[in-house]
């Protein structure tokens, strides 16, 4: 039971800095200010959360483009901690190996669970029709993953169902990716 209770914590510790991380980096990529006096309320919690990781990093990751490697790289190693944390209170062993790997899945996972978050919270914003900041981030930040999916379906009545096609699209991405985890793991081991 307390095995399970750590985890747990570790578990939600780990994917919150990581997906704040990934978050970071997205709106960096997307040339989303982040300050409060522009309107974003998650810049000030992102960088109050991140800046003791990210910054040192930055100092040795240069970003590649308008990728900013160290956030990147940030939730990577938030991931890893996770991983090595659950691995020494199983009693360690010879799997460390597989420990890399295992935080590179949890990137993923943690990108297709966020971007998942991010289009059910736009989804129900955009049927209430809000003009608050929240509302424009949010647009900012699902806009580019739903242009492709706007192009090729129509809306039905008037409404919008790429938001829909980008929920199914993300959970057959999330079910290959364990898939794919379950057979790197399996012949890992």
């Amino acid at each position: 039971m307390l095995y399970q209770i750590v985890s747990l914590l570790l578990e939600v510790s780990a994917g919150l800095l990581s997906g704040v991380c990934l978050l970071r980096l997205y709106m960096q990529h997307q040339r989303i200010p982040m300050s409060a006096r522009s309107g974003n309320p998650m810049g000030p919690f992102m960088f109050a959360l991140t800046d003791w990781l990210v910054l040192p990093l930055r100092r040795v990751l240069p970003a590649v483009g308008r990728w900013d490697t160290a956030s990147l790289a940030a939730a990577f190693l938030a991931q890893l901690a996770f991983f090595a944390a659950q691995w020494l209170m199983v009693g360690g062993g010879t799997g460390w190996i597989g420990l890399p790997v295992l935080a590179l899945f949890g990137v993923a996972g943690i990108t297709i669970s966020a971007l998942t978050g991010l289009v059910i919270v736009y989804a129900i914003l955009s049927w209430v029709q809000t003009q608050s900041p929240l509302s424009n981030l949010l647009e900012r930040l699902v806009a580019p993953a739903l242009l492709p999916l706007r192009k090729v379906i129509p809306l039905v009545g008037g409404v919008d169902l790429s938001p829909l096609a980008l929920l199914l699209v993300l959970n057959i991405a999330g079910i290959v990716l364990r898939g794919l985890q379950a057979s790197v793991l399996g012949m890992a081991l």
